[in-house]
């Protein structure tokens, strides 16, 4: 399990007050993440830093109807050693623990990735709880969480009730939640928002709000399957929920994008989003994750070029 240096979010009561107050300038938002994505660049030495660092967020992500035993130790192994050896000695960090955040995986994986990450320190992520569409009964989505549980997953990823959203059924969305984070138990618990459906910038804010107040640790955009996902405008609605959260309640709460991420610059634009909107500990794996499956090859050849001055043939560089 990921090691929190702060205090877990332990929810709270739902305050309706709270979330019926919320309303999003869109335009506003818009504005602020076009400046962001053409303003923010970073270059030479810093960028091997700052995409060093995106290696250690990243959610090494399986989620295919052929997974198989093998498919599971290929992406384990890749996730012990994410950059090839002779980058990491070139880039003088050979004496840094460089892994990824987690791998991810559905629930009848999860024991196969933990007998593969033992004693790595590395947490197994597991979906559950209908991912994802989350359109199965409430009983079976928490037997679901509770079996990926006991198979060994310190993470637990679950699907928020769109449809509960969408009438605003906020009430039933929140009791939803607080009973997964209760069949977690330890497991941390991230939720998916899947905000390509959720319709408006209000309601992403809104569920947010609901879903830190049942306790979530880590709130999510997207399944990565929905025909939106991790956009920036999703994202800083998202961020600035976690940060009035924050300063209202004391407790912090992570964030996840997912979905779509695959390009190494696309990284370090999210990284350099969190510092400014919420600071250096939303910079780290145990406040920001990146779910992604594609992205960590493209990390490693921009990596290869900072430590020899040229790209990698893609034959040179192992795939996840």
């Amino acid at each position: 399990l990921c090691t929190m240096p702060h205090e877990r979010n332990p929810g709270s009561d739902l305050d309706m007050k709270w979330v019926n107050s919320v309303h999003i300038n869109l335009n506003s938002m818009n504005r602020r993440c076009a400046q962001h994505k053409v303003r923010r660049s970073i270059k030479m030495g810093w960028q091997a830093a700052w995409l060093l660092r995106a290696v250690t967020c990243i959610d090494l992500t399986t989620l295919s109807g052929d997974d198989t035993e093998s498919n599971v130790k290929r992406l384990c192994f890749k996730a012990k050693k994410p950059v090839r050896p002779d980058i990491i000695k070139s880039l003088g960090v050979d004496n840094k623990r460089i892994m990824t955040g987690a791998v991810c995986v559905y629930p009848n994986r999860v024991r196969e990735a933990v007998a593969f990450l033992e004693g790595t320190g590395i947490p197994v992520a597991s979906v559950a709880a209908g991912f994802p569409a989350g359109q199965t009964p409430l009983k079976q989505r928490l037997e679901e969480i509770e079996f990926a549980v006991s198979e060994g997953a310190g993470e637990i990823d679950i699907v928020l009730s769109r449809n509960l959203v969408l009438q605003g059924k906020w009430e039933e969305v929140f009791e939803e939640v607080k009973a997964m984070r209760a069949a977690c138990g330890d497991a941390h618990l991230k939720t998916i928002l899947a905000t390509g459906d959720l319709g408006t910038l209000d309601n992403v804010y809104k569920a947010s709000l609901v879903c830190m107040m049942a306790g979530a640790d880590v709130i999510k955009t997207s399944t990565g399957k929905e025909g939106v996902n991790a956009t920036f405008p999703v994202a800083l609605t998202m961020i600035r929920a976690i940060r009035e959260y924050y300063q209202k309640t004391g407790f912090k709460v992570g964030f996840k994008p997912a979905g779509g991420i695959r390009a190494a610059k696309d990284s370090l634009s999210w990284l350099a989003i969190m510092k400014e909107e919420l600071g250096d500990d939303w910079t780290k794996p145990d406040l920001f994750r990146i779910g992604a499956s594609s992205l960590l090859g493209d990390i490693e050849r921009q990596l290869y070029h900072n430590a020899f001055g040229r790209y990698a043939a893609a034959h040179q560089l192992a795939c996840a």
